[in-house]
């Protein structure tokens, strides 16, 4: 089984940074994937951003040139730095993990969720 645990979220005034952590353990083999997505209540999850474990990342539009997707295949953890926060990145942020668990065997993980806040 794997786990993946989530940090960072909280309150912070528009304008403003957070980095969210999202740390994987357990059964790993290897790490194919991991990004961030977001719901707010009543809307399907969206994806944020996401990286491979070759280095390659994706950013949802609205996030471009404000969040930074990194992660370090050695502690087995993706970051989310967000700058230049806005209140309409208020929701929860969740961490998705796709982990091949065996050789040949993938298989998807989320995180628990944090929330991020951002005041006006």
């Amino acid at each position: 089984q794997v786990q993946l645990v989530e940090s960072g979220g909280g309150l912070v005034q528009a304008g403003g940074s957070l980095r969210l952590s999202c740390a994987a353990s357990g059964r790993i083999f290897s790490m194919k994937a991991m990004g961030w997505y977001r719901q707010a209540p009543g809307n399907q999850r969206e994806l944020v951003a996401s990286i491979t474990s070759g280095g390659s990342t994706n950013y949802t539009d609205s996030v471009k040139g404000r969040f930074t997707i990194s992660r370090d295949l050695g502690k087995n953890t993706v970051y989310l730095q967000m700058n230049s926060l806005k209140p309409e990145d208020t929701v929860v942020y969740y961490c998705k993990a796709v982990i091949y668990t065996l050789p040949g065997v993938l298989s998807v993980y989320w995180g628990q969720g944090t929330q991020v806040t951002v005041s006006s």
